[in-house]
């Protein structure tokens, strides 16, 4: 759908018309003028360069110009309006480890590579739920609001790494705590869920505690384990080396399955571990099916702007009307581009 956030600017259109017809009669005044002055061959003669033709084309170019920044500034949209039909699901709020040991390639790639296809299987699969994207390290942060956009919650989770955190760890609590604050009110009784993806290395808080608080607000916490219990070097990104200790030991960052079942447990939900088979996914989105669902309304319009194409063709016309000049030049007027045979008069 086409539309205009501000109709009321494109009255400004009348303009146009108006500036053309009064251009066009002064140029007539002009003409008259010069006839009045005495015989026309002789006029052509002695002021061979003028020319009317340019002037009427550098004054179309500069009205038309004006029209398309006139169209910009009405901001032309296209989108979808707001739906009327009502849709049943869940919300779910997934949250994603991106410290440091989520770069272990002890499964391929690495491990947050694989969460985030994990995540985007999990996306592919939804219809009508509600989703939000957190990521944590030592700190956690809303990469995506909870919402019905799944073409943003992709969008999103390609540009997720390990810098889009500045402090590492890994605080899984605060993630969790973050995830039930990011829910907001409960007015449509949706099922709610929280599903982490981690190594389970957690250094920060106290993550039992916080999946019990989400438990006691009904909203299920899943884990997904990622890695293996063997574990893996954690690789220096842009070089062929490991993180060490203050030993000048490699650090091996391996799997802490326990810590993630005691947290799917205190929160009610369950754990799984990634491997390089679609189980782990299979397994939380049959968990997530049994979730109750609500009624969730239409979301609002959703529209995205188009006036950069008509700044642009303004622009372009504006950059041809100063490349024409006003009057003949001597050299250009070789290319009879204009009239093969303008006369002034």
């Amino acid at each position: 759908m086409f539309r205009f956030e501000h109709q009321e600017i494109l009255f400004l259109l009348i303009i146009i018309p108006v500036f053309l017809a009064i251009f066009i009669y002064l140029q007539q005044q002009r003409k008259d003028n010069l006839i009045r002055l005495g015989d026309r061959d002789l006029i052509n003669q002695l002021i061979p360069n003028i020319s009317f033709v340019r002037p009427l084309v550098k004054t179309v170019l500069l009205l038309a110009a004006m029209a398309f920044i006139i169209i910009a500034l009405a901001q032309p949209q296209f989108g979808k309006p707001k739906g009327t039909d009502t849709r049943r699901g869940i919300e779910l709020m997934i949250a994603l480890d991106v410290s440091n040991s989520m770069m272990a390639q002890d499964i391929a790639p690495d491990r947050l590579e694989k969460a985030k296809l994990i995540v985007s299987q999990l996306v592919d699969k939804m219809t009508d739920d509600r989703i939000g994207l957190i990521v944590f390290a030592g700190d956690a942060y809303v990469q995506l609001p909870i919402t019905a956009d799944y073409v943003s919650a992709k969008m999103f989770l390609k540009s997720i790494s390990p810098e889009i955190v500045a402090r590492q760890g890994t605080s899984i609590g605060t993630a969790i705590d973050l995830s039930i604050n990011s829910f907001g009110e409960n007015r449509n009784k949706a099922g709610r869920a929280i599903v982490v993806l981690t190594d389970g290395e957690n250094h920060e808080d106290d993550a039992v505690a916080a999946a019990k608080l989400a438990q006691q607000n009904d909203i299920q916490v899943n884990i997904i384990g990622v890695g293996t219990p063997e574990g893996a070097p954690v690789p220096v990104r842009g070089t062929i080396s490991f993180r060490k200790d203050r030993q000048g030991n490699v650090v091996v960052s391996k799997l802490n399955e326990q810590m993630c079942r005691q947290v799917a447990a205190a929160g009610g939900g369950i754990y799984v571990r990634a491997d390089n088979s679609n189980n782990a996914q299979r397994a939380i989105a049959a968990r997530l099916d049994q979730i109750a669902k609500g009624t969730f309304e239409p979301e609002d319009s959703e529209f995205n702007e188009q006036f950069q194409s008509f700044a642009l063709f303004a622009l372009m016309l504006l950059i041809i009307d100063v490349l024409i000049f006003s009057r003949k030049n001597k050299t250009l007027i070789k290319l009879r581009i204009f009239d093969l045979k303008e006369k002034i008069i």
